[in-house]
């Protein structure tokens, strides 16, 4: 029982508290009551997010390590594979699930190809690549089919990776829920490109001056295949680099037609001159048209400058020649990848003839 007597009230053992006592603060257990507090206990928690994207999880962990080890080449880490395989490809060495991978950042670094149609044709093409990327959770259409069955064929790894991770590693780009790695491409150098020519019974080459757009690259190497030249160069500056673009417009020559890339265009070319090739330029004011271009038999080099400025005002003065092409007056110009092709077949035509 409680004291009246002056003074702070006392408590009695096991008592109830005394006037001004809060009710059940000197109680161990539940209060009467909660006035709706513990309301919000009773509606649950969130879904647990999946392991590999809880910040620290050791499966988190490992799929970062599975990217690192797709981007040096290395074998993928086994795994539980949930993407189906094609009937008579290898066995999966599973699909870890990735975390991201940088962007391109420089010519000499991974690309990625984004989105169903290029990756397929990329595929197709050969495009070589390090790991194709498939986003979980994504819907299977024809161009997903083939394009797992292609890569599982070609002994590339599939890894799986969340939507968000695919945005990031792709930089915004529609992806369509898969990508594909492509790395940087082998140039072969300016000196052994010229070697590889002058082994052969006759000599061509085709140089690009100024080209910026990969798919007329991917034509022009394309055309240096179905002609019979031994190789293309172009230079490391304000010029396209063998991209998937330039894989796929070659049309699988890019596997077989070598690319060489020099640090300057009029300088490697000088080179070459004293190496015993001729050197011819197109240019729309060329001093001999491509009727008359008599030269086609000797070891040639042609350099092709791009559709708007044409050849640098060095690579210009260099060449042996300029050489024109005879149009209609409704086309102003040709793109470099036309205007190689057209080229490079009068100088096979002049070949063959004799």
């Amino acid at each position: 029982m409680t004291g009246t007597g002056r003074g702070k009230p006392t408590v009695a053992k096991g008592g109830q508290g005394g006037r001004g006592a809060k009710p059940g603060s000197h109680r161990k257990g539940a209060s009467i009551g909660s006035g709706g507090q513990g309301k919000q206990q009773l509606e649950g928690k969130k879904p647990t997010p999946k392991a590999e994207l809880r910040k620290g999880h050791p499966k988190a962990r490992a799929a970062a390590a599975a990217v690192k080890r797709a981007e040096s080449g290395a074998p993928a880490g086994r795994g539980r594979s949930t993407v189906p395989r094609s009937p008579g490809a290898p066995p999966s060495r599973g699909l870890p699930k990735a975390s991201g991978i940088a962007r391109k950042a420089s010519p000499d670094a991974p690309e990625t190809v984004s989105g169903r149609n290029p990756v397929v044709e990329s595929l197709r093409a050969k495009v070589p690549a390090t790991a194709l990327y498939v986003a979980l959770g994504n819907d299977q259409d024809e161009r997903m089919t083939e394009a797992i069955s292609v890569a599982g064929q070609a002994g590339i790894p599939i890894l799986e990776m969340s939507r968000a991770q695919m945005d990031k590693m792709t930089g915004g780009i529609v992806h369509q829920g898969i990508a594909l790695q492509v790395p940087p491409y082998s140039y072969l150098h300016p000196d052994d490109l010229l070697a590889k020519a002058l082994a052969s019974a006759q000599p061509l080459l085709v140089a690009l001056d100024g080209v910026t757009d990969p798919r007329n690259l991917g034509a022009v190497v394309r055309s240096a295949a179905a002609f019979g030249a031994q190789g293309v160069l172009v230079p490391e500056r304000r010029s396209a680099g063998m991209t998937a673009a330039a894989w796929r417009t070659s049309a699988g020559a890019a596997a077989r037609m070598p690319v060489a890339r020099c640090t300057n265009l009029a300088r490697t070319l000088t080179a070459y001159k004293q190496a015993g090739l001729f050197t011819v330029g197109l240019a729309a004011s060329g001093a001999v048209s491509i009727d008359d271009l008599e030269v086609a038999t000797s070891p040639l080099v042609v350099v092709v400058g791009s559709e708007g400025d044409g050849l640098g005002r060095l690579v210009e003065q260099t060449c042996d020649l300029t050489v024109s092409i005879p149009m209609s007056e409704l086309t102003e110009s040709l793109n470099a990848g036309i205007a190689a092709a057209v080229t490079l077949a009068e100088v096979a035509r002049r070949r063959r003839a004799g």
